[in-house]
């Protein structure tokens, strides 16, 4: 089971930053960041629309460029707000990118900075429309991510974007859940898993992956 660093660990270190990736790519072969457009047009890491959470600044992504975005100080680390790019060049050799697009519009310049930094990247996404995109812009690799516990249109959805994976909650991820989305080719990576106990847990059910936010949570 493989263990994939949530915003590059986002509990250990400040999330979705250069630093982080780096460092989280230092200990697992999976790093997951969120991906948004900033105002200037370059894709930068952003969970949030807005860059409140994770600065002292306020306003949304998209109303900066990402000269200024990288001039933040995120959770009070020195880290800014870095591109995409600057992100994908962080990424150890071997070690996979999973980009969640958190917009539409995104998927084509995504894949063409993965491809131009060499980086192996999961699309992954909780709209449909954008795992559509995805697909349409090349992407070999796409994950349905979903909040909800509708079992059957998790996988209704995944199997109709034509997915290789999808990331539900944790919590759902008991035996027949998994078991359902082997049987159609799916691996299933399960977030945000708050244990090591959980972690193994899912281990024992067959889950392929987990998302966690600190290192301690993977199994050895």
């Amino acid at each position: 089971m493989r263990c994939i660093a949530h915003r590059g660990f986002a509990e250990t270190y400040p999330e979705n930053t250069v630093a982080a990736v780096r460092a989280a790519t230092e200990r697992v072969n999976a790093v997951e960041v969120d991906v948004r457009r900033c105002g200037s047009g370059e894709l930068v890491l952003a969970h949030d629309e807005a860059v409140d959470r994770v600065t002292d600044a306020t306003g949304r992504v998209e109303e900066f460029t990402s000269d200024e975005l990288a001039s933040l100080d995120v959770l009070g680390s020195g880290e800014g707000i870095p591109t995409l790019s600057a992100a994908l060049d962080a990424v150890e050799s071997g070690v996979e990118l999973n980009v969640e697009l958190k917009e539409a519009g995104l998927a084509a310049d995504a894949l063409a900075s993965a491809d131009d930094a060499g980086v192996e990247v999961l699309v992954s996404s909780f709209g449909p429309s954008v795992l559509r995109e995805a697909r349409d812009a090349g992407a070999e690799r796409v994950a349905y991510v979903s909040a909800e516990d509708d079992e059957t249109g998790i996988l209704n959805v995944a199997r109709t974007e034509d997915c290789t994976a999808v990331h539900p909650h944790w919590q759902l991820c008991v035996d027949d859940f998994v078991e359902r989305a082997h049987d159609t080719g799916l691996n299933v990576n399960a977030w945000t898993v708050p244990s090591v106990h959980d972690a193994r847990a899912l281990e024992y059910v067959g889950v392929d992956g987990v998302i966690v936010d600190r290192p301690e949570v993977c199994p050895e």
